[in-house]
């Protein structure tokens, strides 16, 4: 089974954290968030892991490596571009333009693929959510949480209607 992790943002929310550091490499009981989930992941039988990377990729790359340590296979897809003079510049496509670029390494969406904010922790049981999801036959599943209304303006909204099939997406109404 093969998964995306998104690790391309900036956390500029999370500033001054993240004036050195990806968000995902900021550490929660002396371990990185991404940790939490790669381990997890692989803990489901997750084996190959690409991971979208910009704003300080060094970081994270130097950390996970091939991810070895992890019982998993890593691979990095950076987004940015290389300018004239040279240097490397960080330039995030966005949820969307990082799975779009993913396309690039051929046959990584051949199977089933779990996708991932590299900055949250995660509890989820992998196992019954792919199981609804096979077991409605979807292109595509997202899994949501719900949240009281009075948290409701600090998250995205997902508009769905009777049968659970996504109509909307609103970020944070």
């Amino acid at each position: 089974m093969k998964a995306m992790i998104l690790a391309a943002g900036k956390g500029t929310r999370v500033r001054p954290l993240t004036y050195d550091l990806p968000k995902p490499m900021i550490p929660i009981l002396g371990k990185p968030v991404m940790a939490y989930l790669v381990e997890h992941l692989a803990r489901y039988g997750v084996t190959e892991i690409m991971v979208n990377v910009s704003y300080l990729h060094e970081k994270i790359e130097e950390y996970f490596g091939e991810g070895h340590q992890f019982g998993v296979q890593i691979g990095y897809s950076f987004e940015g571009y290389t300018n004239n003079d040279g240097e490397v510049v960080p330039e995030p496509l966005g949820s969307a333009g990082g799975i779009k670029k993913i396309q690039e390494f051929g046959a990584f969406f051949d199977e089933t693929t779990i996708v991932l904010c590299g900055d949250a922790i995660i509890d989820l049981d992998l196992k019954s959510a792919l199981f609804e999801h096979r077991r409605k036959g979807a292109l595509a599943s997202v899994i949501t949480r719900e949240v009281p209304w009075d948290k409701v303006p600090s998250y995205g909204v997902v508009v769905t209607d009777a049968d659970g099939r996504i109509k909307a997406f609103q970020e944070k109404p």
